[in-house]
This record gives structure tokens, C-alpha cells and sequence, in this order.
């Protein structure tokens, strides 16, 4: 049977900070629009910032649904299944905001991602999350799978760009500007990566 939280604290908290891997959902308003659904890996990526309040690093790819989406209606459900231990399926439903690197939010979001070097993945927004429901399910049916590591490929391929090849890189794929209906993506030219107020 699924049973709701009002916050995201103890086991719940201790279950989605374990997980290697979560899931986005996202959609435009327009009822014929793309539905986005994302796979969000990379230990350290993600974070809790409160009982209410989750974040994750948005690195460099190919599209930008999920920034278009969150820039028009903010509406956002996160998922993590337990594919090791007791079954379980976690959902965050609520209202997520891109955070830009220009944003004079951006340093203190980055304290909560220690582990990440954001220099090798190209990041280009930090998504947060504001909790409106919180449930989670049995997850019976989810098979067992075993986590080996984090594949480097985004890493080694990424870490070599800098901030003007990587917006030239943003500039040349059709849906990174613009999504695949049309809204506002990133918004380019891409600002340069800040460098920490302490200088690490």
C-alpha cells in the first residue's frame, strides 16, 4: 500500500540519498506536447537541501526538455526504485526552477555538491525542487540489479570543452535553445562556469 510523508526526512531521506539513479518526469502545458522522462545518474549529482527542498546538477547533453518545461509550467515529478535491498518506489511530486550559472544563487547551491567536479561534465543548471506530494509504493516488480560504477564516458567527454567550445557545442543542437515544441530552453550564450567564492 503507497503512504504519503509530509517531508522528506529519516528512512525516506536515508532511501533517495542511497539510490544511484533517479528518474524526471516532466511536460509543457500544451496537451499534444513531448512528455519527458529522464534518467539522472552520477554519484553526488543529487542532494537534499531540506525537508521540503531537493536539488540536482543538470550536465551537458543533446536536449533541454526539462529545463524548457520547468521554465514554463514548473511542474516535475522525481523517481528512485530500490534495485537492491527491500522493494520500494519513491516519487517527489512538485515544482521544480532551472538555476543558471549568471544566478547569484549558484555558489551557495554548489556547497551541496561537494563531490562533483563541475568543471568535467559541462554543467549548465542546477534543477530545484520544491515538494508538493511525497508518496512512495511497494515496488514489487522492480528486478533486483546490482550498481558496478559510474560510467566515465560523460566525464572524459565533457572535461575537455570549455566554456565558449561548449556554448559553440548548446549553439549547434536543435533542441537545446529551443525544445522539441518549441519553448524556451537554455538560454544562450552560455554564461561562463563561476569560479567558488573560496576559490577551489
Amino acid at each position: 500500500m503507497g503512504k504519503s510523508y509530509k517531508q522528506i526526512d529519516g528512512r525516506l531521506r536515508a532511501f533517495i540519498e542511497a539510490q544511484h539513479i533517479f528518474f524526471t518526469a516532466t511536460a509543457p502545458l500544451d496537451g499534444d506536447g513531448t512528455v519527458n522522462l529522464s534518467p539522472k545518474g552520477l554519484n553526488g549529482s543529487f542532494a537534499v537541501l531540506d525537508e521540503l527542498t531537493v536539488a540536482y546538477l543538470d550536465f551537458a547533453g543533446s536536449n533541454a526538455e526539462t529545463i524548457a518545461h520547468l521554465r514554463e509550467n514548473g511542474r516535475i515529478t522525481l523517481m528512485w526504485c530500490a534495485f537492491d535491498g527491500p522493494p520500494n518506489i519513491v516519487r517527489v511530486h512538485g515544482r521544480g526552477e532551472p538555476v543558471f550559472r549568471d544566478d547569484p544563487r549558484w555558489d551557495g547551491l554548489m556547497r551541496h555538491f561537494p563531490d562533483i567536479d563541475p568543471t568535467l561534465h559541462g554543467l549548465r543548471a542546477i534543477i530545484v525542487v520544491s515538494a508538493e506530494k511525497i508518496r512512495d509504493t511497494c515496488g514489487y516488480a522492480v528486478p533486483f540489479m546490482t550498481y558496478e560504477e559510474d560510467r566515465p564516458l560523460h566525464a572524459s567527454r565533457f572535461a575537455r570543452e570549455t566554456d565558449e567550445t561548449l556554448d559553440a557545442y548548446f549553439q549547434k543542437k536543435e533542441h537545446v535553445a529551443t525544445s522539441i515544441d518549441g519553448l524556451p530552453g537554455l538560454p544562450l550564450p552560455l554564461p561562463p562556469l563561476p569560479v567558488p567564492a573560496d576559490g577551489g
